[in-house]
This record gives structure tokens, C-alpha cells and sequence, in this order.
């Protein structure tokens, strides 16, 4: 019978009750962890199945057959000027928005919050036909910067009610220090609350860029030309006719494909882990 933390023994049932949690978050563990290692293990087989199996002879030959101007690296260049512009628009507009609303008190701002929050649980295919229709009217069908744009908008409300509640995390008593000495509200925004937000502002952008980089609709209806698709939507290139479909390529194209992410991650995860770090700026 297992110990508590005195060292007395622990009933039967809670015996049980911890033994059965465990073994589900095992499972849960272990439902994870097989596609990852299905992954790894297909994309250095030649001939790599839905099977998760070591492979007879590892080789890189699927890696080198994707790495191709067609299949890989224009549709990553494009997914990285798709997102990436668009994370800094929706970034730099969710600040713009989330300052007046975490600094003024008003009757509208609640209800306001609300209907953001409510704006960001909309599916994006309820709103892609009037879309679609919009976006050929005003001529930016099949355009990247018009795809960014939407992308944007989408993720906006989310990035605005993150945004809003680092903000609020921020002292007010530094504005008014900056205003004393004669700063204005843009420069108080960019030189004073912008910085202590780093890590908030972090962690934004990296919710905004996956979310926008795993996005496959969007940019499947509303980009036609091949070379303008982004890797989310080229990936349709790896499934064949008649239910064929290229398992090993399509492993090493999509350990290519998370890099950007996972490199993303780790560049930021010092700010990440990091918090507010006012350093003595309030002092009294």
C-alpha cells in the first residue's frame, strides 16, 4: 500500500483512483506520441505505410525529393510572407485597440469585449461565401496581400482580448511618470507600455502565427494560382488519385513544414517564461 505525504498509508480506493488516473494520462501520453514517432519513422523510409515501423534501410531520399523550388520552398516562402505579415498587422492593431479599452473606463467597453470575444468562436466557413464574393468585387481574389488581410481580421478579436488583458497587467503610475515629463500618448504607448508588454505581446503573435500558418481554408479558397499557395494548401500534392497517397514524402514534408513553428518557439521562449519584469521602475 503506497504512502501519503506524512508516511501514513493511503485507503485502497485512493490507491485505485490514482492508479486509474495515471494510466489514462498514459494513454492520453501515448496517443500523442505515435503519430510523432510515426512521423519521424516515415519520413526516413523509402517505403513508408500508415504503419508505425522502424525502417529496413533510414535514408533521407524522401527529404531530398521534397525539397524542390515546386513543392516546398515557394509554398513555404509564401506561407511565411502570408503569415508573417499578417501576425504583424494583427499584433499591431490589437495593441492599437486593446489601449483604450484596458486605460478608459466606459459603459461599452464590456459589452464591447463581449461581442469580441463573441466574433472570435465564429467558424470562418459561416462568413466565406460573402467573402469570396467581397474579395472578387474589390479585385483581391487570388492575391497574397488580400489573403493576409483576411487572416488578420480573423484572428483579430482573439489578439484583441489577449492583448487587453496584458495590458492590464502594466501600472498605470508609468504613463502618468512619462506624461509628466512631457510624452504624449503615442510615445508613452510605444516607448513605456509596449516593452513591459514583450512577453504578452510574445505570446500573441505565436497564438496568431499558428494559428494562421495551420490554416488551410482560407488560403484554399480564396488564392487560385499555384504559385501563390501557401504550404498549408500544397500539401494536397502528396495525395494521389484512387486513395494513393506518398506517406513517406508527406512525412518529410511536414517535419519541413512545423520547423518554422517549432524554430518560432524557441527563439521566444526565454520571453515566454519571463513575465513582467518592471525592473525597480515603481518605486515609492
Amino acid at each position: 500500500m503506497r504512502s501519503g505525504r506524512r508516511g501514513w498509508p493511503l485507503p485502497r480506493r485512493a490507491v485505485r483512483r490514482r492508479l486509474a488516473a495515471d494510466a489514462a494520462l498514459a494513454v492520453v501520453a501515448v496517443a500523442f506520441a505515435v503519430p510523432l514517432v510515426w512521423l519521424v519513422l516515415a519520413s526516413l523510409d523509402d517505403r513508408a505505410t500508415l504503419r508505425v515501423r522502424l525502417p529496413a534501410a533510414p535514408t533521407l531520399h524522401n527529404f531530398s525529393a521534397v525539397l524542390t523550388d515546386e513543392i516546398t520552398f515557394t509554398p513555404m516562402l509564401n506561407s511565411l510572407l502570408i503569415c508573417g505579415g499578417a501576425t504583424l498587422l494583427t499584433v499591431g492593431c490589437a495593441a492599437l485597440a486593446a489601449y483604450p479599452l484596458s486605460r478608459f473606463r466606459s459603459r461599452f467597453a464590456r459589452p464591447f469585449l463581449l461581442t469580441v470575444l463573441f466574433s472570435a468562436c465564429l467558424p470562418v466557413t459561416a462568413v466565406m461565401v460573402p467573402v469570396y464574393a467581397l474579395f472578387v468585387r474589390v479585385d483581391l481574389i487570388d492575391t497574397r496581400y488580400g489573403t493576409a488581410l483576411f487572416l488578420a481580421a480573423a484572428q483579430l478579436p482573439f489578439a484583441i482580448w489577449l492583448t487587453k488583458n496584458f495590458m492590464d497587467g502594466v501600472p498605470t503610475v508609468l504613463e502618468e511618470a512619462a506624461w509628466t515629463d512631457g510624452a504624449s500618448w503615442w510615445q508613452t504607448l510605444l516607448r513605456v507600455i509596449l516593452p513591459l508588454m514583450g512577453p504578452g505581446l510574445s505570446v500573441v503573435a505565436v497564438y496568431t502565427f499558428i494559428m494562421m500558418w495551420g490554416n488551410f481554408f482560407v488560403p484554399f479558397m480564396l488564392l487560385l494560382s499555384p504559385e501563390q499557395l501557401p504550404a498549408s494548401v500544397s500539401i494536397f500534392a502528396f495525395f494521389g488519385n484512387y486513395g494513393a497517397v506518398a506517406f513517406g514524402e508527406l512525412a518529410a514534408f511536414s517535419i519541413l513544414y512545423s520547423t518554422p513553428v517549432v524554430l518560432l518557439y524557441i527563439l521566444i521562449s526565454r520571453r515566454l517564461g519571463g513575465g513582467f519584469t518592471l525592473g525597480g521602475a515603481v518605486k515609492g
